[in-house]
């Protein structure tokens, strides 16, 4: 690291003891960086150490980031730690800066002072009587780039445009074009299948067909007629059940979004599109898992009544 040594005796002020200026021994500061140039957007490591003697403390806040005087420079990140080495305390400031100018031939970084104090017991900083200050000197950075030094103006491109190809390449260029989409159209083909056929079989999974519906609704209805619905949560819970497999059967017969209808709208849809649906069934089913579902507990259907909405709703699926 390259350094600078600051002063190591600066001007003292009166302690608040009442101490003679001669007696105290002021901070020693020195400052570096960890490379000797810097070229645009690189990054620079600027460090400040402070050794304090006994006695003698400083006022960080000088030191914030903000505070430093900087020509052509950028601050990216600050960071700071004290450690303890006898009776002296170290500080070390590292400060990491870039530069993204072109009209600044030396980045410096300028002078700056920090104050110190005399510490005493259960006294904070701020209350403290500064002491003194000891001065950072100025630091200039050496500055890199392939740019002419007295270069003003920045051309991004030349005056002149580029030469024409020579016969041959201009030539190569459209066969190359063609090879490359000679290439490429059995693999377009090969991706236009593939996504077809993933297509049909989602189709396929999505829609079974009419006869499996059927299958599948007659299945829930077995295990739901075998449930024990004695207990009214039990009841509720099957009747949930009964709605869910209702509503699905009308979407696999007639393609109605029975899920999110109500019954009116379900009903209404079906005179469009199924007529054959037993409405009146199909009210009277839907209607008491309405009640189940939704209704104070006093309204909620009977035990017989839910035998009778399983009935129902086998006839509603057996298209009797």
């Amino acid at each position: 690291m390259i350094h600078v040594r600051g002063p190591c005796v600066a001007a003292l002020l009166l302690g608040l003891a009442g101490a003679p200026a001669a007696e105290v021994a002021a901070p020693a500061a020195t400052a570096g960086v960890d490379r000797p140039a810097i070229w645009i957007a690189d990054r620079v490591t600027y460090t400040v150490e402070i050794v304090c003697p006994r006695g003698i403390d400083i006022l960080t806040g000088d030191l914030d980031r903000d505070k430093l005087k900087l020509t052509g420079l950028e601050v990216v990140s600050a960071d700071s730690h004290r450690r303890s080495e006898g009776d002296a305390a170290r500080y070390t400031f590292d400060y990491v800066l870039t530069t993204y100018r072109v009209d600044v031939a030396t980045p410096a970084i300028g002078a700056f002072q920090v104050r110190y104090y005399l510490t005493g017991a259960g006294q904070r900083p701020e209350e403290a009587a500064p002491a003194g200050a000891v001065t950072i000197p100025a630091l200039p950075i050496a500055f890199r780039s392939l740019l002419a030094d007295e270069q003003t103006v920045y051309e991004l491109r030349a005056d002149h445009p580029p030469p024409a190809p020579s016969l041959p390449y201009a030539v190569l260029a459209p066969a190359g074009i063609g090879l490359m989409l000679v290439s490429v159209t059995p693999l377009a083909f090969l991706v236009a299948r593939l996504a077809t056929a993933a297509r049909a079989r989602r189709r396929d999974r999505a829609a079974p067909s009419l006869r499996q519906a059927k299958h599948s609704a007659r299945a829930v209805l077995d295990e739901l007629r075998a449930l024990d619905a004695s207990e009214a949560r039990a009841r509720r819970d099957a009747f949930a059940r009964l709605d869910a497999l209702v509503r699905g059967h009308l979407a696999a017969l007639a393609g109605v979004p029975a899920h999110n209808m109500t019954v009116d709208e379900i009903v209404s849809a079906l005179d469009r599109r199924s007529p054959q649906v037993p409405v009146q069934l199909l009210t009277s089913v839907l209607g008491s898992c309405e009640l189940a579902r939704f209704a104070s507990p006093e309204l909620h259907p009977s035990l017989d009544a839910w035998r009778d909405a399983v009935a129902e709703a086998e006839q509603i699926v057996s298209g009797r």
